[in-house]
């Protein structure tokens, strides 16, 4: 096991840190992961948005600044 964890990020963070949460943990630049959620969030009917939010919720913030 690597012993990574997913947090939202402090450093690379437009909305609520996400994105560059996913980014840094998948180790993919987050501008692109930013590009696939603003392109999930325009086909999904507000399911996209949710989900979003949901992930904002259950992944918690990342302790180290």
């Amino acid at each position: 096991m690597n012993g990574k964890k997913l947090y939202r990020s402090n450093r690379d963070k437009m909305f609520l840190g996400v994105c560059g949460g996913l980014g840094e943990y998948f180790d993919v630049d987050p501008t692109l992961i930013r590009l696939g959620v603003a392109l999930v969030l325009m086909v999904s009917c507000g399911t996209g948005l949710l989900a979003y939010f949901i992930a904002a919720i259950i992944i918690p913030q990342d302790p180290v600044l």
